[in-house]
């Protein structure tokens, strides 16, 4: 556990803090040496400060060049790959990591380090004196698999909206950003062999306000999309801030859109699906894919243009919610059923995401899948993203396979957060700041060898019910940060941990939230402008089960 003093109000909490007696002031004669490795991480750092203090930290050309009143960074090869050890002392501060995302985690903390005001793109006083407290701090994260989950297939999110959330990640030491892209709503990724997936399918006539039961329509059209630089810009951020980038392409659920752009993927011989357009409300989809060589090749020709785009070793092609109605009602697809001698849907669709699992580890990459993928039997190398329970990832686990642990009950952040009337658009049980804090990713019933297999954790947030960032924000924050910490302090048991510590820390969290804009919802309750009025939602009474 941290050794946290009144002088560091850190979020997530770090391993160790030994605090000393003085501090550290930056000054217009301060300069920042970053060692051979450590480049890219000094622009970033020095860039951010330069904006917030008006500072310019020179460029050191030796260590010693931080001495008293600069700041060094370098690399320490007996340090873990994303551990860091940061020390404030007479002689400076200095940041040591394992590896560049180590140095990385240990300039966020510093930034924490010199206030509220850091967060800030222009100096708000010129003249004011920066100051880092003399200190020793030893912290690494717990799990290598951080994530965010934004869902920009519902509610478009244009770039500059997704770039701030890597900068919000980054601020939070998340390093997982799994970019749900598509789904009935909208097609969100330009595909240049395959026009017409943005051109029909990354937009509605119209959209649900609220729960699919509402009776309110938003009249206007609405869509967006991503073209391959937008992509290629975003994982370039999200790389010099050290956050791995997770596309997700739904198959063979989830799909409508791209069957309204090209009909012949649906499964035409129970439907008219040249009648289909992007769906305009919310729920599960009973227009899956067909089960068809021409839809695998066509979704390897998407995959193909997306590997070029996203280096991440994890593709993740979602799996989840896929009725098999039609399925069981096409010819076609019982027809395949039989030439592979299977035993019924749920296997098809074992067959079906196994097909791309083969694809894509001949291409060096990883699948990963919601845990509906355990259904009909698991393909060979995939991952699992549990997020109905534990129940698929402690089955996944005990099979030998990688999970990333992301219970609904748990860290779905488009659950409501408060019991009251002023709730926008209440979706599902109650899960308050202090429920998502307490959050435990690893199940007590694996062993320790299966545990291995939890590569960490991630919070999702869907976003029908979130019309704009706002909207996003709200549901969003403050609960990120208690996540954030369960995925990288070394917390104690669940029911062992000090959330009035947590609170305590959280008071000055909150003026770097507001520095950068975000709109949390505050600790109070909804401000006027939070609140949905007559916007109808799906509250749940009670606590929510534990599966």
């Amino acid at each position: 556990m941290t050794d946290v003093t009144s002088e560091t109000e850190l979020i997530p909490a770090p391993r160790s803090v030994v605090a000393g007696s003085g501090e550290v002031r930056l000054t217009a004669r301060s300069q920042l040496y970053a060692g051979d490795g450590t480049e890219g991480v000094g622009n970033w750092l020095r860039t951010v400060l330069q904006q917030a203090t008006g500072l310019s930290l020179h460029e050191g050309r030796e260590l010693d060049d931080a001495c008293d009143d600069g700041i060094g960074l370098q690399l320490d090869d007996a340090l873990g790959p994303e551990e860091y050890r940061l020390v404030s002392d007479s002689n400076g501060v200095f940041i040591e990591g394992g590896s560049p995302a180590g140095v990385f985690w240990g300039a966020q903390t510093l930034r924490q380090l010199l206030g509220p005001e850091a967060y800030r793109r222009a100096p708000l006083d010129r003249d004011r004196t920066w100051t880092v407290p003399h200190l020793t701090i030893q912290d690494s994260p717990r799990f290598p698999w951080r994530g965010l989950m934004l869902d920009v297939a519902r509610h478009f999110m244009p770039k500059e909206g997704v770039l701030r959330y890597l900068d919000l990640m980054a601020a939070h030491k998340l390093n997982v950003f799994h970019f749900h892209l598509t789904d009935d709503q909208g097609w969100r990724v330009q595909i240049k062999r395959y026009p017409k997936l943005t051109e029909i399918g990354s937009w509605r006539a119209r959209t649900k306000f609220g729960h699919r039961a509402s009776p309110l329509w938003d009249d206007k059209p609405h869509g967006g999309y991503y073209t391959q630089d937008d992509i290629r810009e975003i994982v370039a951020y999200a790389a010099e801030r050290h956050i791995a980038v997770v596309p997700e392409i739904d198959v063979p659920g989830h799909s409508q859109a791209a069957i309204a752009a090209y009909p012949e993927l649906g499964n035409t011989d129970v439907i008219a699906t040249n009648s289909l357009s992007v769906w305009d409300n919310w729920g599960i989809n009973p227009n899956v894919l067909a089960p068809t060589d021409n839809t695998l090749r066509f979704y390897e020709g998407v995959f193909e243009e997306l590997l070029e785009l996203f280096p991440s070793e994890f593709i993740h092609v979602g799996g989840d919610e896929c009725l098999k109605d039609q399925w069981k009602q096409s010819a076609t697809a019982q027809a395949r059923i039989a030439e592979l001698g299977l035993a019924d849907e749920d296997e098809l669709q074992s067959w079906f995401i196994g097909h791309f699992d083969k694809w894509l580890s001949a291409r060096g990459r990883r699948l990963v899948g919601w845990d509906e993928i355990l259904e009909g039997g698991l393909a060979d190398g995939a991952v699992v993203s549990s997020w109905r329970g534990y129940e698929g990832g402690i089955t996944a686990a005990r099979a030998g396979h990688d999970v990333v642990m992301c219970p609904e009950q748990h860290v779905y952040l488009d659950w409501r957060q408060a019991p009251g009337e002023d709730e926008p658009v209440p979706i599902a049980h109650v899960r308050t700041l202090e429920d998502v804090y307490r959050f435990e990713p690893v199940p007590e019933q694996l062993t320790e060898a299966e545990a291995r297999h939890v590569l960490g954790t991630q919070a999702n947030v869907w976003t029908e019910v979130m019309e704009d960032h706002a909207r996003v924000d709200y549901q969003t924050f403050p609960r990120l940060a208690a996540f954030a910490e369960v995925a990288w302090s070394a917390l104690p048991a669940s029911t062992e941990r000090d959330f009035a510590d947590f609170e305590r820390r959280m008071t000055a969290h909150y003026p770097r939230l507001d520095a950068l804009g975000v709109a949390y919802r505050p600790p109070t309750g909804p401000l006027p402008w939070q609140r949905r009025p007559g916007v109808l939602g799906r509250p749940k009474d009670g606590p929510p089960p534990n599966a």
